[in-house]
């Protein structure tokens, strides 16, 4: 006997499903089709990898990610020039776990193949851009130490993210940084960071050439209160006070941002954050797509071993 949800939660779970699925309305595609290949892949269940993509806290992370990513002038002059972001949102953020998922779940064939079509999709992307020194200099999207920093903020905002809304990591947090500098090896990044102390050098080795400017602050506008549903509202104003209360002080103040507080008193973001995710993990399903696909493949090429 199949049971009803109420009307008002099953609109509520569909509009939460469509906000991660650019609104389709039936699993995408290519993540079917991660069920198809002839490896393992890079990663596997019990890797450190999988236990921080598979839980919620890369939602979280995903807004701490961009963040970061836009202190960078170079970045943030492509992701000004060239993204949709602002008149295509769920078409943007679904592109982005369309490569973090086929990395993560797919075999090594796919994730190549991944990540091969978005550096295609960047050698479109370049132009000029003004530095932290106020000197005018050309940026691509391709460019390693830019794909850098990208990576670096990615790798950053997954790991501590999970370190304070998540559970335990598998071989702790240099594992999880070691198996992720796959994807910056995919992405083109000569020699990508393998453990969290040379995460957080090659990330303050940037110091210098973060700022602020118009570009920046129009994007945290967007962030702060982007087109979601209304009975997503609430959730993702808890988020992304999580998210600014995970950065360091001096990326927050270079975005001009101030942890939650109420009057001097810092506001405690873990339970809120946690409940938040923990009300999406039972919108969603306990196990998604791509990984139910992935786990497919995996058992049939070790012959369920």
């Amino acid at each position: 006997m199949s049971i009803s949800l109420p009307k008002s939660i099953a609109t509520w779970r569909r509009q939460l499903i469509g906000t991660f699925s650019n609104n389709a309305t039936e699993i995408p595609q290519w993540e079917l089709e991660l069920a198809k290949g002839d490896d393992v892949g890079h990663f596997g269940p019990e890797s450190a990898v999988w236990a921080v993509h598979g839980s919620m806290t890369p939602i979280i992370a995903g807004i701490r990610a961009l963040l970061l990513q836009a202190l960078h002038p170079g970045a943030m002059a492509g992701v000004h020039d060239f993204s949709d972001y602002r008149s295509d949102p769920l078409g943007r953020l679904a592109g982005t776990i369309r490569w973090i998922f086929t990395v993560t779940y797919g075999d090594t064939h796919a994730a190549k193949a991944g990540s091969d079509w978005v550096l295609r999709l960047h050698e479109r992307v370049h132009g000029t851009y003004v530095d932290a020194d106020d000197v005018e200099q050309p940026y691509s999207a391709n460019d390693p130490e830019i794909a850098r920093w990208v990576h670096l903020a990615f790798t950053d905002a997954f790991l501590s993210s999970h370190q304070r809304y998540g559970a335990s990591i598998p071989g702790g947090p240099d594992a999880y940084v070691a198996e992720w500098a796959v994807a910056g090896e995919l992405m083109g990044i000569p020699n990508p960071t393998r453990s969290e102390d040379e995460l957080r050098k090659q990330m303050a080795s940037y110091d210098a050439q973060l700022r602020s400017s118009e570009y920046v602050q129009e994007a945290l506008r967007f962030l702060r209160r982007p087109p979601l549903p209304r009975n997503q509202r609430f959730g993702y104003r808890v988020l992304f006070a999580g998210a600014v209360a995970s950065l360091e002080p001096k990326h927050r103040e270079l975005l001009g941002l101030k942890a939650p507080h109420i009057g001097p008193v810092p506001v405690p973001m873990r339970f809120p954050v946690k409940l938040v995710l923990g009300v999406i993990r039972l919108g969603l399903g306990p196990m998604g797509p791509s990984e139910r696909s992935a786990r497919e493949r995996i058992a049939r090429v070790t012959g369920g071993v």
